[in-house]
């Protein structure tokens, strides 16, 4: 499997969650629905990785990728995803961070897969990151020239 984000590029099969995720030092990551049950290992690798702390919702800049944390209970995840898109620099990617099958509050595949499209995303990888946590990344589809 492989990731980009920014135009860089990396294997999903190794290395840390965060290098896993495409993300690198200098890209500015936006970090959407924290909570106390967030994998905060996950959160301090990608903070090391990018070598800064994650923005949150009222950064009011563009960003490079954002981090959507998301459960079952939290809404209408076509919602979710379209305020994830507002600050999304063209060509970046929302990584869709969701509580692993079996998990308490995990989403299914099928409403991932139902709810990308609709939002004017498409699905491309996805990707364990945590012994909890799974992130599928989402991207804005490119249209044909």
């Amino acid at each position: 499997m492989s990731a980009s984000v920014g135009g860089q590029s990396t294997q999903g099969t190794g290395g840390s969650p965060a290098t896993r995720l495409g993300l690198t030092s200098g890209l500015v990551v936006q970090e959407l629905g924290w909570d106390n049950d967030t994998d905060d290992d996950l959160r301090i690798a990608i903070e090391d990785c990018i070598d800064a702390d994650m923005v949150d919702g009222d950064y009011g800049n563009v960003v490079d990728a954002v981090l959507l944390w998301w459960r079952s209970e939290d809404g209408d995840l076509v919602d979710g995803l379209v305020d994830a898109k507002t600050d999304l620099v063209g060509g970046g990617a929302i990584w869709l961070l969701t509580p692993k099958v079996g998990r308490p509050n995990s989403v299914a595949a099928t409403d991932i897969a139902e709810a990308a499209p609709i939002a004017g995303l498409a699905q491309t990888t996805t990707a364990a990151v945590s012994k909890d946590w799974q992130a599928t990344r989402l991207v804005t589809p490119k249209t044909p020239a």
